[in-house]
């Protein structure tokens, strides 16, 4: 499941997929799978940007689309958020697609895998509110210390 989450497209794939759905875009009317292929592409590539534009590609997707359509666009939805660290958001989606589909076991996979993220973020999180808290603390002992010192003289 990792390989899929971090996978990075060739960047000559997405300009081919970008100029497919450009001419297509042009003509007026983009068609479903040209659509969610040029959103593959832009939810695999290494910049933010690309990879929040498709998302919403899929999302427009995802809501004009049947039960049936929306397991691959629900999925991948849930991949880009995961790539973008928005785990709540990727957690939502892959919801969405287990309720329609509990076996599906990508789904369980990606599910498990957003899941250690989080706990793994939460953690580091805590560490770093822990961290803070200590250190307003011991910045807080060391003032006092001074103030203490300079009584004295």
């Amino acid at each position: 499941m990792e390989a899929v989450v971090e996978d990075v497209v060739a960047p000559e794939d997405l300009k081919r997929f970008e100029k497919k759905y450009s001419l297509e875009l042009a003509k007026g009317a983009v068609s479903k799978d040209t659509k969610f292929e040029y959103a593959w592409c832009l939810i695999r590539s290494k910049y933010t940007n690309d990879i929040r534009k498709g998302i919403q590609l899929l999302e427009e997707l995802v809501q004009k689309s049947t039960k049936d359509d929306q397991r691959d666009f629900l999925f991948y939805l849930a991949v880009a958020y995961y790539r973008l660290k928005e785990y709540e958001k990727a957690l939502k989606y892959i919801r969405i697609l287990l309720k329609n589909e509990p076996g599906n076991k990508q789904a369980i996979e990606l599910e498990k895998l957003i899941n250690q993220a989080l706990k793994k973020d939460g953690l580091v999180g805590m560490a770093i509110v822990g961290g803070i808290g200590l250190g307003v603390a011991g910045l807080a002992g060391l003032i006092g210390l001074a103030v203490a010192k300079s009584g004295k003289s």
